[in-house]
């Protein structure tokens, strides 16, 4: 089971509290491959610069992924982007954003990627994910990411990508805003009124873990896994996402007949949230890149313990 990711490579220039990195790699699509290889072959589709370097496409490329069709842009530089965390990590000011060879995306996707059976739209422009969508005729389970610039100036496109997709994936805010309601559980059930609708929605609560919404009422909510230490947050909701789409993938491959539904997505959301984990405890690829998927996996376990949930009954009064 292959998936194919389109989205953002790019180099960023990061300062936490723990320190500094002036030139690591990065991206949407890229933090999104080092989490998804854990579980399934993945393509990557994005643009580079001649500033990305054979190093840093190893780098991508680790645990197998293809990156056929990344493309190089001749005379190009590759999107950069900087920013300052504050203390408390969820908060941050970005100082330079340099889109680059990025600003002019056309995605080109070789007949392996269109054959992809798992697809996940990172962050680009809505009309660039509906393209994409529609060249992955073979998709059996398509996740789309999106970001507030696209519903503030593209909303009725966005809309349209989003009725294409098996399952959404933004923040708590970004829900609220798209939809204008004021919870987040109800812009989920605004969402699954509209005439076309994902099957299921994921909201990422940032420090306070994910919250997953089915349109048959379903729900689960994990907590982020209990860190003594937080280096560097960036990435980590695309890390969250590769872990869940990788888990959807993986379990696919074993049962192509399957149906993703409520409990296979809550044990996606452990699965991606454990993968997080371990991107935010260093820089960039810094942890994901050589670290033994039993590390992930005895994560995932301890969430499972964390997530169980004992007896509750107890006679109420009147």
């Amino acid at each position: 089971m292959t998936i194919t990711v389109v989205g953002s490579i790019a180099f960023d220039g990061l300062e936490t509290p723990s320190g500094v990195r002036e030139r690591i790699a990065g991206g949407a699509a890229f933090h999104f491959a080092q989490a998804a290889s854990f579980y399934t072959d993945v393509r990557v589709v994005g643009p580079v610069g001649d500033d990305f370097s054979d190093e840093d496409m190893a780098l991508l490329a680790t645990r197998g992924t293809n990156t056929d069709d990344v493309e190089r842009i001749a005379g190009g530089k590759t999107f950069f982007w900087k920013g300052k965390y504050h203390d408390d990590l969820n908060t941050r000011d970005t100082i330079t954003t340099e889109l680059n060879v990025f600003e002019t995306f056309d995605p080109k996707l070789s007949d392996a990627s269109k054959a992809s059976e798992v697809l996940f739209l990172a962050n680009i422009v809505p009309g660039l994910q509906r393209a994409v969508r529609a060249q992955c005729e073979a998709a059996k389970w398509v996740a789309l990411d999106s970001m507030d610039l696209w519903i503030d100036i593209m909303r009725a496109d966005l809309v349209a990508a989003i009725g294409e997709v098996d399952c959404l994936i933004l923040n708590d805010g970004e829900l609220q805003q798209l939809t204008g309601a004021r919870t987040t559980y109800a812009a989920a059930q605004a969402i699954f009124g509209w005439e076309k609708a994902p099957s299921a929605i994921i909201a990422k609560l940032g420090s306070y873990g994910a919250t997953l919404y089915t349109n048959d009422g379903g729900g689960f909510t994990v907590p982020v896994f209990p860190l003594e230490n937080v280096v560097d947050p960036t990435g980590a909701g695309d890390t969250f996402a590769g872990g869940v789409v990788g888990y959807v993938a993986a379990r696919l491959a074993k049962d192509p007949g399957l149906k993703v539904d409520r409990d296979v997505l809550a044990a996606a959301l452990i699965h991606g949230t454990a993968t997080a984990s371990h991107n935010v405890e260093a820089f960039g690829a810094e942890k994901l890149a050589d670290l033994p998927g039993s590390e992930v996996q005895a994560r995932v376990d301890r969430l499972v313990e964390l997530t169980r949930s004992p007896d509750a009954t107890i006679e109420l009064r009147a």
